[in-house]
């Protein structure tokens, strides 16, 4: 959960300003007399899908030569990430949990909880689901152990060894450790440490991470063009793709069908009007980006204006159920082509691990992936190329799994309408309010 120094992290300046469900001024404010108007900036997911499309085009016909320029850079890159996932997770994951022991007391605590529930279950629907279907469909597909394009097809000219300060089940155990006591103790130095370490890997993310992402797609796809793994992982994502819009519907009509039985209104009614948040999402792959708009479709539902108010920031964060399907049904799929043992015992802690990974994603486009990275490296054991498909996967339909997650905080908040039986003024100080805005 982000604090209010970094409100809307990584959804683009002036976003953390716009109050849930109050227009905005950023743009006004963006275009003010005297300033040179902006260019319009190329979305990640463009970028993305150019790389993955160049990457087997040039993989055709690119010298060895020119490509081992892009595996070295793989390989440096791959370093460079697995080096900074540990301390994604501590400077992500420490603050989060620290910061559910403050604020609005029973109802964030609720709130939270309900929206933990809410992930955990996609992330296990989507588990069941997929070991029950993607064996068949996926049939005879195998690309064998995916290797990495600079250990096979083509080497990198040199390689640098960053090792991680330390590895990820550490930090996720420190993050614990750390976090649930920082709840014990009055907020200090050590506390705005955390939210500042935060602030810098976020900072890193959104300017090193995620612009580098694309080259590093691009040496993926043109690895696995020369080696000739191409066509078996184009063909493995489209199956994986119609079903996992297929299982956000029916996320989402579950999710609706238990708020309208909670407040006593049609769900598919209350669906439809959710429906610019679920379009917004799509445009902006960011959740933090749409919170006005998902705050004031929340309002046409009937949800009190404090309810809203309090819910769909906080939960823009911290409930991200069509992420984890999404993250869930590409892990199981890739296990499946690439040979791994599909150990359940081990599927079902790392969809639970995952709910709380989650929870302290930043909001930049990609970023849930990102968090995942390091739970999908020691839980299930991908190596850098798994890794390296599952971003490009994740990020190739990001915007759906985004437009789920928000469109399902609106089902959250009905539920707390009922939760707190009419007592909305009792549940939320003016002082509560202001910090879950900043959330």
């Amino acid at each position: 959960m982000n604090s209010s120094s970094d409100a809307a992290v990584g959804t683009g300046a002036g976003e953390s300003a716009a109050a849930p469900g109050a227009p905005s001024s950023a743009p006004a404010d963006s275009s003010s007399s005297g300033d040179a108007p902006r260019r319009a900036r190329v979305g990640l997911l463009p970028r993305i899908l150019v790389a993955i499309v160049l990457g087997i085009l040039l993989g055709l016909v690119m010298p060895e030569a020119i490509a081992r320029i892009f595996t070295t850079f793989n390989g440096v890159f791959s370093g460079f990430l697995g080096f900074l996932i540990p301390l994604i997770i501590v400077g992500l994951v420490t603050p989060a949990i620290a910061e559910l022991g403050r604020g609005a007391g029973k109802m964030l605590a609720a709130t939270a909880g309900i929206a933990y529930l809410s992930t955990i279950l996609c992330g296990l629907f989507a588990l069941g689901l997929s070991l029950l279907l993607l064996p068949r469909m996926l049939g005879d597909a195998s690309i064998g152990t995916l290797e990495n394009p600079e250990d096979s097809a083509i080497a990198p000219y040199f390689a640098i060894e960053i090792p991680p300060v330390f590895d990820v089940m550490t930090a996720l155990v420190l993050s614990f450790c750390l976090g649930i006591g920082l709840t014990l103790v009055k907020k200090g130095a050590l506390q705005e440490s955390f939210e500042q370490l935060r602030t810098i890997i976020v900072r890193i993310i959104e300017a090193i991470i995620i612009p580098l992402l694309p080259i590093y797609i691009f040496g993926m796809f043109l690895g696995l063009t020369m080696n000739g793994q191409i066509w078996t992982v184009i063909g493995t994502f489209l199956a994986v793709i119609v079903l996992v819009f297929g299982m956000t519907v029916v996320v989402l009509l579950a999710q609706y069908g238990i708020a309208g039985l909670a407040i006593g209104r049609n769900p598919l009614k209350m669906l439809g009007n959710m429906m610019p948040a679920y379009m917004t999402a799509l445009g902006t792959s960011s959740s933090a980006a749409t919170i006005p708009v998902t705050a004031e479709c929340t309002k046409r539902n009937g949800i009190p204006d404090a309810i809203a108010d309090f819910v769909i920031p906080l939960c823009a964060t911290i409930h991200l159920s069509g992420s984890t399907l999404k993250i869930t049904t590409f892990a199981v799929a890739i296990m499946i082509v690439t040979g791994m043992d599909l150990n359940v015992p081990a599927l079902l802690a790392f969809v639970f691990m995952l709910g709380v990974v989650m929870i302290a994603a930043p909001g930049v486009p990609g970023g849930a992936i990102m968090a995942a990275a390091g739970v999908l490296s020691s839980m299930l054991g991908f190596g850098e190329a798994a890794v390296g498909l599952m971003i490009a996967a994740y990020i190739a339909i990001d915007s759906f799994g985004t437009a789920t997650n928000v469109t399902g905080d609106g089902a959250i908040a009905a539920i707390m309408t009922r939760l707190s039986k009419g007592r909305v003024s009792g549940d939320l100080t003016v002082s509560q309010h202001e910090h879950v805005h900043g959330v």
